[in-house]
């Protein structure tokens, strides 16, 4: 964002009318939905427009997909991994797969599966090698898995793609709701050697 007050309250604005007019619209309240998680914090508000959302369509794969970030966030990673797999299976030959992996990556960093959030970063970014995200899960599960050349490796590629990407900004870029995952979030990333 450039100016994040304005682009904010225009998404607040935009978003509350997509859910307003589209009440009865999966595709509007799912949009809706992810604007209220990822832009503007809102966890409960926006997860639960996404929950309506699944319930009018749901076998509508990108729904599932945001409400999987939407349940990490809100520190649910057990539920996220679910929802992110049912993702995958109604629409395994998306062409953004990258962003179900991404999320698959995240939801088992937060379960503490470190492992698997690897394998699932780096499948996203073979897929998308610019993919921020992913790279940041990497350079994280990597430090927190005591792997520090990979974790170097991944924070270099991370430095390239966002040089101004720094720990005292970190809240920008994840609306982490519980304490504990924003701190083994920043942790991870600071044994990976993101600056202050």
């Amino acid at each position: 964002m450039v100016d994040r007050v304005q682009e904010a309250a225009e998404t607040e604005r935009l978003a509350r009318r997509a859910a307003n007019l589209g009440k009865d619209d999966a595709v509007a309240l799912s949009t809706a939905g992810i604007a209220f998680t990822y832009v503007l914090g809102a966890l409960d508000y926006g997860a639960d427009l996404l929950e309506r959302a699944l319930a009018l369509n749901p076998n509508w794969a990108s729904t599932w997909l945001f409400s999987g970030w939407a349940r990490i966030w809100l520190g649910e990673p057990e539920v996220a991994l679910d929802h992110l797999a049912r993702a995958i299976r109604l629409n395994p030959q998306d062409p953004q797969i990258f962003n179900a992996q991404a999320a698959m990556a995240a939801a088992y960093f937060f379960a503490g599966q470190y492992g698997e959030a690897s394998s699932w970063a780096r499948a996203a970014i073979r897929e998308q090698p610019v993919h921020f995200i992913a790279t940041c899960v990497a350079a994280a599960s990597h430090a927190l898995a005591g792997q520090a050349e990979e974790a170097a490796e991944a924070m270099a590629r991370l430095r390239q793609l966002d040089p101004d990407f720094r720990l005292s900004n970190l809240d920008d870029f994840f609306p982490i709701r519980r304490p504990d995952d924003a701190a083994r979030w920043a942790d991870g990333l600071r044994n990976a050697g993101l600056p202050p």
